[in-house]
């Protein structure tokens, strides 16, 4: 039996290891990228194979079920932000969720930043002609302080991310949500969704956005919005379809009446696969609990973290209070140290500074054991 690369040990519920069994990527490869893309659990495949299974053999005679199927997705993703099925509206990616929020939004001024950011995060309002200020990061961590209405440049929304793509850096939403003073809070939850706990009522959180590939584990061309019932009220959509308004099937050319919910910001017909791709996986993560996953996640974050350390890598994550499901470890030449791991059977994701390793709930120990010794053989090879 291989000796552990690190003699931190944890209690492991036996659960965790019969969800692996969901996941048959684990089977070929010691998975460590959710924050790039996760793999997906069989029920998601199942339950986008039996849609087009039903549109193989009767074509769309079941549109009516298949909408109905749809708003029952509806009311899972508002469950797991705590919102109403009204204010959540479908979308393919973040960047697109991003940039409905920006339309309904970026009018209203200046928005406030962090130098932390994906550029979906901050880009659609500079398109929009809005200016962005960028607050600094000081060795890594966004200080909440900074945003502060005192000490910050005026501005009318502050946009960040839960979770940091660079470097897993966590923000607190209650800290977010209590110092926001009058301007709008949005977040992007790309990096945290399916992962870590969101209340959008508890953080004061204006609008959230999030893809489905990555921690929720629903696979490309998922995700979703919040908008809150307020905005929606207070600023029309610049887009809409023929499913926007009221009465589309009465197909009015001349006159229309927008729907009051986020629904309106769906154009033209859904796309089923996607939408039940997200809710099996939503299905999966809120059957083991969202606050149960991310115990398990700094858990297995943390025994990385220590024993990178104790092997004499450099973590350039933050921990503490900001710690995630990511950790950034310098290592010389990330291109080729990727590689080398890929060769293993090890995902990670290149980086400038070095790799970012992912744990998810379906990580182990023994995925973090072989790819810390992965690791200390490149370091030795070079």
């Amino acid at each position: 039996m291989a000796t552990p690369a690190c003699d931190i040990l944890f209690a492991m519920p036996p659960n965790w290891h019969e969800l692996r069994k969901d996941f048959p990527a684990l089977d070929r490869y010691v998975y460590l990228s959710a924050a790039a893309g996760s793999p997906t659990p069989r029920p998601v495949r199942e339950t986008v194979s039996r849609f087009y299974l039903e549109m193989e053999e009767a074509g769309d005679l079941l549109w009516d079920a298949w909408l109905a199927r749809r708003e029952a997705v509806r009311v899972k993703a508002a469950q797991l932000v705590n919102a109403d099925p009204d204010e959540i509206t479908f979308v393919p990616n973040t960047s697109t969720g991003m940039n409905l929020i920006a339309d309904l939004l970026g009018g209203e001024g200046p928005v406030l930043s962090d130098e932390l950011e994906f550029p979906s995060v901050t880009l659609p309002w500079i398109h929009r002609g809005a200016a962005v200020h960028f607050i600094p990061a000081v060795e890594g961590v966004i200080h909440r302080e900074s945003f502060a209405a005192a000490d910050a440049p005026r501005a009318a929304t502050i946009a960040v991310s839960h979770v940091q793509f660079s470097n897993g850096c966590r923000l607190d939403l209650d800290a977010f949500g209590t110092l926001k003073e009058g301007r709008n809070l949005v977040v992007c939850g790309s990096q945290s969704a399916g992962a870590f706990p969101v209340d959008v009522r508890k953080n004061g959180i204006d609008a959230f956005a999030t893809a489905g590939h990555k921690w929720l584990c629903a696979g490309y061309g998922t995700g979703f919005v919040y908008v809150s019932r307020a905005i929606l009220a207070k600023h029309p959509p610049r887009s809409i379809g023929w499913l926007s308004v009221e009465n589309a099937f009465g197909f009015d050319n001349r006159q229309y009446k927008l729907l009051a919910s986020g629904r309106r910001s769906e154009l033209g017909c859904p796309d089923f696969p996607a939408i039940f791709a997200l809710g099996a996986a939503l299905d999966h993560a809120m059957a083991i609990g969202i606050e149960l996953i991310a115990e398990r996640i700094l858990e297995l974050n943390t025994y990385l973290t220590v024993c990178l350390e104790r092997a004499g890598f450099t973590v350039l994550s933050p921990g503490g209070e900001h710690r995630s499901g990511e950790t950034l470890v310098e290592v010389p030449n990330p291109r080729k140290a990727a590689a080398f791991l890929r060769e293993r059977g090890i995902v990670v994701t290149r980086k400038p500074q070095g790799l970012r390793i992912s744990t998810h709930y379906y990580n182990t120990e023994q995925d973090i054991d072989a790819c810390l010794a992965a690791l200390s053989d490149y370091r030795s090879s070079l």
